[in-house]
């Protein structure tokens, strides 16, 4: 990573709207009304259009600390921890200890990628194009949008499900008034986003340290077996979905920084940002998770996964002051639904190109209704979902940060200079992706033997664990570059 000294002036510091404002002129008169209404309220424009250097003015780095650690103060980096215990039968030394040398891990891929966003002014699966080509770029991007419907979902069930617990409403009406929420704050952009980022941890922060407080005599260690290998490993798989994903948005949130921005200082603010709250929060929910056999309300509140019943079973010595904390908890998952919702928007786009003349926000509302029918549909099988989902996540997640990151650091030397940003939407002047596609896709003769899940365990995991990120990364760096060097020597590009 490049860590340029030079000062940003403060004439470098103009309008970043300026190139928003210039598009709106050219719409017809009503339009133009409206969309400057949009722009005074403060709601973003731009889709995946690449943001110019001149548009790049934000110098308030610490901004991105505050949307990685808001985003995972939430109640599901709470109820992730809990799967060591309950679905992969750790102890709590085990499970803590699982939980934090693989988010050390997991997290650099994120925090390593927000530094591009400043440099190119592209959205992370923009990027992704001069690695997988304009069309190619299609698989990576259906898989995002899958990956962002799944946790948007996710968090609607966990918001509803605290909601409901202490305000006599169904579930069914805490996902809705979650899931509001959080299209007000992604349809407004990242201006309102990075605002409400910024404040979002503080008063959940307040209520996970009451609820480690109020239930303090009530956490043990209880006896486990000795863990093994392959329990160390599927649970680390099943964090490495958690935090390693988040990498396929990371750049959406620093494209507005200036291009002069200390690389290492943005990848720093990332990585305490994703660490500080994940590892913390799931270390607090795998202790809870244990401690359910010492009491018998906090076991009637886990019931079935009830992981909003087992906060608020925690809350309990507090008294009636215990349902607004709750309210706070399940308001919680808006600070991640939120840049999930708006970094969906840019997947769609680049999923299907034409949509880049559909507004953002626009694809926004759509996308709130599709997370909206998933969630009221998947309420009642939220655990065995939670499992499922965050298992299989670090497969493709996986071997697509590895063709990237491949491509970026051998092909083009680390240099942000050979992305001519003049072709990001030009199929002819990108490379036609076959090499990240087949390393990517080849990689998975080792992937599958090497998963365990639920619904299958592959003839490698059942004798180690499941290793099937890590083989994903491996593979795909290995096949990538016999495989680009073919596609250079054929086609140029």
């Amino acid at each position: 990573m490049d860590s340029e000294r030079t000062p940003i002036s403060a004439k470098d510091s103009d309008d970043k709207n300026s190139s928003e404002i210039s598009e709106v002129q050219n719409h017809p008169a009503m339009k133009q009304f409206l969309l400057k209404k949009l722009l005074t309220w403060g709601v973003e424009l731009r889709g995946i259009h690449p943001v110019a250097v001149q548009d790049r003015t934000e110098t308030h780095f610490n901004k991105i600390f505050f949307i990685w650690l808001s985003a995972n103060t939430n109640i599901l980096s709470f109820s992730t921890g809990t799967l060591g215990p309950v679905a992969f039968g750790l102890g709590l030394r085990d499970s803590c200890l699982t939980i934090l040398f693989f988010n050390l891990l997991c997290a650099i891929p994120p925090a390593y990628f927000s530094t591009w966003g400043s440099k190119l002014g592209l959205r992370q699966l923009c990027l992704t194009r001069y690695t997988f080509g304009y069309y190619g770029v299609t698989v990576p991007s259906l898989l995002a949008v899958v990956t962002g419907l799944g946790f948007c979902v996710l968090n609607c069930i966990l918001g509803g499900q605290a909601l409901a617990t202490v305000a006599n409403i169904s579930w069914t009406v805490g996902i809705v008034i979650i899931s509001l929420i959080s299209l007000f704050v992604s349809f407004c952009g990242l201006k309102v986003l990075s605002f409400y980022e910024r404040c979002a941890w503080i008063p959940i922060l307040i209520v996970f340290v009451i609820a480690a407080a109020a239930g303090g005599k009530h956490f043990v260690d209880a006896a486990t077996p000795p863990a093994t290998a392959p329990q160390v490993l599927n649970f680390g798989a099943t964090i490495a979905g958690f935090t390693l994903t988040w990498a396929i948005f990371s750049s959406d949130y620093t494209t507005y920084f200036h291009p002069r921005a200390s690389s290492w200082k943005i990848f720093s603010y990332s990585y305490l940002g994703l660490n500080l709250p994940i590892i913390t929060l799931q270390c607090l929910g795998a202790a809870a998770a244990i401690s359910t056999s010492t009491d018998p309300d906090w076991e009637t509140g886990f019931t079935d996964g009830n992981v909003g019943g087992l906060v608020d079973a925690m809350l309990s010595p507090v008294g009636k002051f215990r349902k607004f904390l709750m309210v706070l908890v399940s308001l919680s998952v808006t600070a991640n639904n939120a840049p999930t919702l708006y970094s969906m928007c840019m997947c769609m786009q680049t999923l299907f190109p034409p949509l880049v003349v559909v507004p953002r926000y626009v694809i926004s509302l759509f996308a709130t209704v599709v997370v909206l029918t998933l969630a009221i549909v998947g309420q009642h099988k939220f655990y065995a979902t939670l499992s499922d989902f965050l298992g299989i996540l670090g497969y493709w997640a996986g071997a697509w940060f590895s063709a990237v990151t491949v491509e970026h650091l051998y092909f083009r030397k680390g240099d942000f200079s050979l992305y001519d940003l003049r072709y990001w939407n030009v199929p002819s002047e990108l490379p036609l992706g076959a090499a990240a596609l087949g390393a990517s896709a080849l990689s998975f003769a080792l992937v599958i033997p090497s998963m365990n899940q639920v619904w299958y365990t592959g003839p490698i995991a059942s004798k180690t664990g499941d290793i099937g990120f890590e083989f994903a990364i491996a593979v795909t760096a290995l096949l990538y570059i016999p495989l680009r060097r073919l596609e250079l020597r054929w086609r140029g590009i």
